[in-house]
C-alpha cells in the first residue's frame, strides 16, 4: 500500500467519524428538552418522550438527560411516583438510536460502547427504582422502549399497545434486560418471542405478563390525573388507582397465543437452537412450519446468541444481566450480522440480510461463548 493511499484511508476515517461525532452534536444540541421532558406535578415526577416523528426512539442524549433527573427524583420527598410515557399517540418508544450505533461501530466510535452502557445503566437503575415507576405503554414498545418499562413497578398498556423484541432479525439480541423478563415469562414464551420476534398487541401483552394492567387508551389522561392528584401514596395506594382502571375494562379476549402455548412449550424446549428447528420441521402443523420459516430468516448468530443469553439469564439478577447483555453488545458491534441486519432492514430495506455464518450449524460453540467473556476493563459496572 502506497503512503499516499494509506494517508487517504486515514482521512477518510477521521471524516466519517467527525461526521458522527457533528451527528450527534446535533443531536446533542438541538433543544434537548423537546426530545424529553422531565416536569414535576402533583406528586410525580413526569418523563414525556418526545421525538414523536422518529417513534420516540431513544438517544444518547436522551439517557444522559432521564437517568440523572431519576436519581433526583429518587431523594426528592416532594415525588412519590415516576410516570413515563411517549408523545405523540403512536409510540411509547420504539426502540434505541439504532442506526446512530450502527454508524458508530463501523469506524471505532466511542458512542458504540457509550450507548449501551448507559441506556444498561438507566436500565438497571429503573429496575432497582426506590419509588413506584409507572410505564404507560400507549402505542409502539419494542427493544429500547422495553428496556424504559418493563422492569418498573407498573407498566400500563392500552388496545394501542403493540410490544415486540425483534432483535434477531437485525443481527442483534433482545437486550435492555430480555435476559431477565424473558425467561420469566410463562412456559417457554420468553425463549418463543425472543427468537421469533413475534408481535403482541392491545390486551394480549398484559395476558402475556408483560403488562401489569390494561386500560383503555382514552383512560390514559384520566389515569394520569388520579395518579397525580394523590397524596404522598404507598405503592399499595397506586396500585389501587390502578387496579381500578384495569377492572374496569371487560376482558372478552382470551390471549393470541393461548391455543399455540402448548406446542409452543413443547416445541422451544429444547437443548439448542438446531433441536428448535428439528422439532418444528418434524411437527409438521402450519403453525410450526410458519415460525420454522420465520426462524430461517433471522441471524443464525443471534438465534444461538440469544439461546444462551436467556438459558443463563433465568437464573441471574438483573444487574448481572445487564453485564452479560454488555459483553454480548460489545460481540456484535465487532462481528458482521450487526451491519448487515440494520442495512438489510432499516437503510436499503430490502429485506434480503446476509449472515455470516449463513446457517445455526455454522455458529461454532467455541464463538458463542467468546461473545460471553469478560471485557476486562471495559465491563459494566453497576
Amino acid at each position: 500500500m502506497s503512503l499516499w493511499v494509506f494517508a487517504t484511508q486515514l482521512r477518510l476515517r477521521a471524516l466519517s467519524r467527525l461526521q458522527i461525532v457533528q451527528k450527534h452534536l446535533m443531536s446533542t444540541n438541538a433543544s434537548l428538552e423537546k426530545e424529553v421532558h422531565l416536569v414535576k406535578s402533583g406528586c410525580a415526577g413526569i418523563i414525556t418522550l418526545n421525538r414523536p416523528k422518529a417513534l420516540n426512539a431513544l438517544n444518547l442524549s436522551m439517557i444522559r438527560q432521564i437517568y440523572p433527573q431519576l436519581k433526583k427524583w429518587e431523594q426528592d420527598d416532594e415525588i412519590s411516583l415516576v410516570v413515563i410515557k411517549g408523545a405523540g399517540g403512536k409510540a411509547f418508544c420504539a426502540g434505541g438510536d439504532i442506526r446512530a450505533v450502527t454508524e458508530a461501530g463501523k469506524v471505532g466510535d466511542r458512542l458504540a460502547e457509550d450507548f449501551f452502557k448507559e441506556e444498561y445503566i438507566l436500565n438497571n437503575a429503573i429496575g432497582n427504582c426506590q419509588i413506584p415507576y409507572i410505564a404507560l405503554i400507549d402505542g409502539i414498545t419494542m427493544g429500547g422502549g422495553v428496556g424504559l418499562s418493563v422492569h418498573g413497578h407498573f407498566r400500563v398498556a392500552t388496545e394501542k399497545t403493540l410490544f415486540a423484541m425483534p432483535e434477531t432479525g437485525i443481527g442483534l439480541f433482545p437486550d435492555v434486560g430480555g435476559g431477565f423478563f424473558l425467561p420469566r415469562l410463562k412456559g417457554k414464551l420468553g425463549l418463543y418471542l425472543a427468537l421469533t420476534g413475534f408481535r403482541i398487541k392491545g390486551r394480549n401483552v398484559h395476558q402475556a405478563g408483560i403488562a401489569t394492567h390494561f386500560v383503555m387508551s382514552e383512560k390514559i389522561p384520566d389515569l394520569e390525573r388520579d395518579l397525580l392528584s394523590l397524596k404522598s401514596p404507598s405503592k399499595e395506594d397506586i396500585a389501587d388507582v390502578l387496579n381500578s382502571y384495569h377492572f374496569k375494562c371487560r376482558a372478552d379476549d382470551n390471549f393470541v397465543l393461548e391455543e399455540h402455548m402448548d406446542k409452543i412449550n413443547r416445541l422451544f424446549k429444547a437443548s439448542s437452537v438446531e433441536e428448535i428447528l428439528q422439532n418444528l420441521k418434524q411437527d409438521g402443523s402450519p403453525f410450526a412450519l410458519q415460525h420454522l420459516e420465520t426462524l430461517k430468516k433471522m441471524s443464525p448468530t443471534s438465534m444461538k446468541i440469544t439461546f444462551q443469553q436467556l438459558e443463563e439469564g433465568a437464573t441471574k439478577s438483573l444487574s448481572e444481566v445487564l453485564v452479560m447483555e454488555y459483553r454480548l453488545s460489545q460481540a456484535c458491534m465487532r462481528g458482521h450480522d450487526f451491519y448487515e441486519g440494520v442495512r438489510a432492514v432499516l437503510i436499503d430495506k430490502d429485506q434480503s440480510p446476509k449472515w455470516k455464518p449463513a446457517t445455526v450449524e455454522g455458529v461454532t460453540e467455541e464463538y458463542v461463548k467468546s461473545c460471553f467473556k469478560s471485557l476486562g476493563s471495559k465491563e459494566l459496572k453497576l
